[in-house]
């Protein structure tokens, strides 16, 4: 029980934190509204910051959702995944699959700005992932390839290839992949960056540039 109390309190920073960016809002704006300091607020969403009525109140008052919403039902009484989310290299990451082994589903969502700027590191490791962008343009590194895929748009490729996700423009990114050992290809299409070798426009362009 204890175990599953802990759960559902790591997940309400993320919760929160995607509900302000979801809104709009900032920490400086959110403070000024419930009277919570912004320090609080920030290590609150980190998960530094255990949730207490004496925060969440305020907050579901601010936001004018149901504390409930904050907090997410108990895994008994809603048949919903409640996964626990974490942060690596700024993304959030929330799995949608609890069984250990075969492919595993997670949900990625990248802040508006997270790799502006960055140059892309690729890396590899075993398995195949699939992908499908749910919101946003993700920009996809894969081996010598650079190209950019919109809402609606898939991929999948072998984790051997060195690969890197990134946002295409300054907004916010969502998509959903599967990892697993195995994948059954399929043909998928994507715009490539104008600015890479691998355009349609590019005069070293391959014969078909939409297919990976």
């Amino acid at each position: 029980m204890s175990e599953d109390i802990d759960a559902v309190l790591a997940a309400v920073g993320p919760r929160l934190r995607e509900l302000r960016r979801r809104r709009g809002v900032t920490l400086t704006a959110l403070s000024a509204a419930t009277g919570i300091p912004v320090s609080t607020l920030s290590r609150l969403e980190s998960g530094r910051r255990r949730p207490g009525l004496e925060l969440l109140l305020p907050l579901a008052g601010a936001y004018r959702v149901p504390i409930e919403e904050l907090v997410g039902a108990p895994e008994e009484l809603d048949p919903r995944v409640y996964p626990r989310p974490f942060t690596r290299n700024g993304m959030t990451v929330v799995p949608l699959t609890r069984k250990p082994g075969g492919p595993q589903a997670f949900k990625h969502l990248l802040p508006a700005g997270l790799t502006e700027g960055r140059e892309p590191d690729p890396r590899s490791h075993e398995g195949y992932h699939w992908l499908y962008v749910l919101k946003g343009r993700l920009r996809v590194v894969l081996g010598e390839k650079d190209f950019v895929l919109g809402e609606g748009e898939a991929a999948e490729f072998d984790t051997h290839l060195p690969h890197w996700f990134g946002n295409a423009d300054e907004y916010a990114v969502e998509f959903l992949s599967i990892l697993g050992p195995q994948g059954e290809r399929v043909h998928v299409r994507a715009s490539f960056r104008p600015d890479s070798p691998d355009s349609p426009d590019s005069p070293d362009s391959p014969g078909d540039p939409d297919r990976l």
